[in-house]
This record gives structure tokens, sequence and C-alpha cells, in this order.
């Protein structure tokens, strides 16, 4: 494991291995005072893991996340007393009068065979959702665990490693938006830190051409980016893994799928091609756009448009600013993406589209990048240059990020509201958010210079909001 130092800070490690780890940096309440604690031992060989979990009082409801939990659990016993308990899908049939300690066993080789994340990797690694191995009561913010693992072995986990500690972990509130991963065995760990927070990088194993230092220093670089929207990153420890992908090439892009988790903590899971050149993934707007997603609080599904649109404009306008594209790129990118949105089932609102995607991909991904433009461009004209998108999510950053719930779109655009003197994202969404078609645009582009010709997107110096578009991705912090 590397420990890398930017700044003149130094990064310290969240990853187990053996059975210790050193200190993170955001530890926790001590486990001790959390009543649920769970001590997790893995197999050398990754075929299992057992778990003695110890109650402060009895518990009389003990379940998994994951439906098919049950499928995997070899077996499960009340060890104050040694009577085996039977489950009912993914609930354990406890006594009445309860239980304060639970011993298990998890069948973890036949976890991960069910989970396609592991299709790509080495026999030495294995990724299981704890989902599925980890049967707990509801109250998972007052959970504790901790990995007891053999030799050179090591875990990655979103969770909190708790004050005093160096191999347990609680499992903080979060939205669920998917389910973690958890990650064991021999792989590449790193932590870096960048402006506002420390990256704890976790690079699987696949037997592969890539370098694991150059893919640290390009998960770095990608995560970076962000910063360039207020200065800092909107998570102080975000867990990054990067996975092989384990389908065959299908185009140019070495990065084939990325996702944002957020369970028990803020996660970025990754899939590249390891056989791919590393200088190919810094063309790649796939690892912004993830990052970007934590500028916002995890929104609901009915209002997916509005956090993948925010993703969009700033993964552009990002990859402006830190030079990997040139400005005319970026708005080239932007201009394209507006035209895929409009042509997406224009019979249809964000709202109605974000609720039947059929054919409608490019309108949830666009529209809310239209929106982000819009509020970008209009901060930035009132204030005469004093305030952007970036100063508003910086304050949203400040009040409520991580955010431990789910949000709704209005609920974003009302909080974002409070941060101004005049009203202007509640405004937007009530007149384009269930309106169909696409948000007008193509006007605010022409005013800016981005215009068409002979076919390709050009951008001109002679438009009305030129220096104001030069702002946007200028290089540097707004």
């Amino acid at each position: 494991m590397r420990t890398i130092i930017i700044q003149g800070v130094a990064a310290v490690a969240v990853a187990v291995t053996g059975s210790s780890v050193a200190a993170t940096g955001s530890p926790v309440a001590a486990a001790a005072a959390l009543p649920f604690r769970y001590t997790v031992a893995v197999e050398p060989d990754l075929a299992a893991l057992e778990v003695v979990a110890r109650f402060d009082r009895p518990v009389t409801a003990l379940s998994a996340r994951a439906r098919d939990a049950g499928r995997f659990l070899v077996h499960a016993v009340d060890c104050d007393d040694d009577v085996a308990l039977r489950h009912r899908g993914r609930r354990l049939l406890l006594p009445p009068s309860g239980i304060s300690c639970l011993r298990y066993r998890v069948d973890l080789a036949a976890a991960s065979t069910a989970d396609r994340r592991n299709r790509g990797l080495s026999p030495a690694n294995v990724l299981v959702s704890p989902a599925v191995w980890l049967w707990r009561p509801a109250q998972t913010s007052k959970v504790s665990v901790r990995f007891d693992l053999p030799g050179a072995m090591r875990v990655a986990v979103p969770w909190q490693r708790v004050a005093g500690s160096s191999d347990t972990y609680r499992i903080p509130r979060a939205p669920g938006s998917s389910t973690a991963a958890a990650l064991f065995g021999e792989f590449d760990y790193e932590e870096s830190d960048i402006p506002g927070a420390t990256l704890r990088i976790a690079v699987a194993s696949a037997g592969s051409a890539s370098q694991p230092g150059q893919l640290f220093d390009w998960v770095r670089a990608q995560a970076s980016n962000v910063t360039l929207a207020y200065g800092r990153f909107p998570n102080p420890s975000p867990s990054v893994v990067v996975l092989p992908a384990a389908s065959a090439p299908t185009g140019d892009s070495p990065v084939r799928f990325g996702r944002v988790v957020r369970d028990g903590g803020e996660s970025v899971e990754l899939f590249v091609d390891r056989g791919a050149p590393v200088e190919s993934y810094y063309d790649d707007w796939t690892a912004t756009h993830e990052f970007s997603h934590m500028m916002l609080p995890y929104l609901d599904s009915g209002h997916r448009w509005i956090s993948e649109g925010f993703a969009q404009y700033y993964q552009n306008v990002l990859l402006a600013r830190a030079g990997q594209y040139t400005e005319e790129r970026a708005w080239a990118k932007l201009f394209r993406g507006y035209e895929r949105g409009r042509r997406s089932r224009p019979e249809l609102s964000p709202n109605a589209a974000a609720r039947d995607r059929r054919g409608a991909l490019m309108k949830v991904y666009w529209s809310g990048a239209a929106l982000a433009l819009m509020a970008d461009v209009e901060l930035r004209t009132r204030s005469g240059g004093r305030e952007s998108l970036d100063t508003v999510l910086a304050r949203l950053e400040q009040c409520c990020l991580p955010a431990a719930e789910m949000w709704s779109g209005p609920r974003l655009f009302e909080k974002l509201d409070t941060f101004l003197e005049e009203p202007l994202f509640l405004p937007l969404y009530s007149r384009y958010a269930n309106a169909r078609g696409f948000p007008e645009v193509r006007t605010l582009l022409a005013r800016l210079g981005v215009v068409v010709v002979d076919g390709d997107v050009r951008i001109t110096e002679e438009a009305e909001l030129a220096a104001l578009r030069r702002a946007i991705t200028a290089p540097g912090l707004y």
C-alpha cells in the first residue's frame, strides 16, 4: 500500500491489511459505545466468512438487505446457548425473547459467483455486498464491524473507521441508492489527499497489463477535476473501487461503466479495460461524471434527470477547466448533447421521462444539463460574475453534504434558492419539469457564441456573452 502526500498533507490508510490498519482521516465514536458489534473473519481461500455479533440488549429482529441472502447462509446459531436458528428469506427466525449473541457462516464463494461484478476479477479477490453477508438490526447507524483477516488480506469498504481502532468501522446512515461493495483479498490500495478529501482507492486484481500506480494517478486526477468547481471535494473520505470490466471492448472507451453508490457512505465503482493504455483513460469523461454526482445529494428516481443532468453539465465544464478538453470541444459536446435531449421523446416532460425511460434516456441525461446551463448563466449575469452555479453548490456542500437521506428535486431547488436573494431554481423547475419538450437552450448557446458552421459546432468571440462563456470553462477555479 502506498501513502501519498499532496499539498503537504499525509494521506492515511483505511484498508485492512491482516488484522490491522493505519488511522483514517475522520474516525468516529468508539466501538464500545455502539450497541451492535460484529466481528468478521474471512477464510484464507476466500471461500467463506464467519461472523459473530454481540448485542447490548436482546434483539428480536435480524435480517439481511439482499433478497437472496438466505441462499448463502450456511448456518446461524444463538451463540449463548448454541441453538440453531432458521431463516425465512432474508429474515432470521428468532425466539420471542430475542438473542444477545449471533454466530453465522456465509458461503462467500457462492455469493461472489452470483455477483456479476466478480466476472473480471482474479481468484485473489472477491467482491460481495454486505447486503448479502451482514445480518443486522434495523438501526444500521448503531452497528460496528471489526475485520479479522489472515496474512496480507485486505478489505475495502465505504464505512467510517471507529476512533481508537485500527480494524473497526461504523456503518453511517446513507440513502441506500444501491448496495455497497466489500472487496476482500490481496489488491492494490492507496490513499491520496486532494483538496477537501482523502480518496480511498482500491484497484482490484485482474492480472492485466495496466499498472496500478498509473490507475491511482488517473483516479486522483479525475476526482481533482471536481475540486475545480469550488476548491474542494464534496465528500471528505470517499471510497473508490476500480474493477476490471468483464466484457470485451465495444468501442474506444477504456472506462466501460461507472456509478456512485450511497450505502453506508459514498463510493464510486469504475469498470475499466485493464488492457488499455492508461493514457487513454484521460480522454474519457466517465470518472469525472461520477465524481460530479457527489456535488448533489442522492435524488429520488423521479428526479434522476436533475442529478444526471448536472453531472453531464459539469463533466464537460470541469474537463475543460482541467485542460483535458479544449474550450471548443467542451461546448461542442454540450451543444450536441442538448440536441440529443431535444430529439428524445419530445412528447414527454423531464419528470415524465424519468418515469418512462423507454427511448427517453437522452432527455433524462440532458434536461437537467439545460437547467444547469440556464442557472449558471443567469447567476453570473445578475451578479456581474460574483455568483455562479459553482458558488451556490459550494454553499450546499457546506450545509448539507454528504446527505444521509434521499432528497427530491423540489427540495434540492428550494434549498439552493435559500442561498440567493432572488429565487431562481424553483422557478426553473416550475417552468420546465412538467412541460413537454426540451428546455430551449439554442438561443442561449448562440448568445454565448456556440454556433454551427458548415455542420460543425464552433465558438465565436463576437457573441454577446462570449466573455461569460470563457469564464465558465476557464482553467482553474471559477
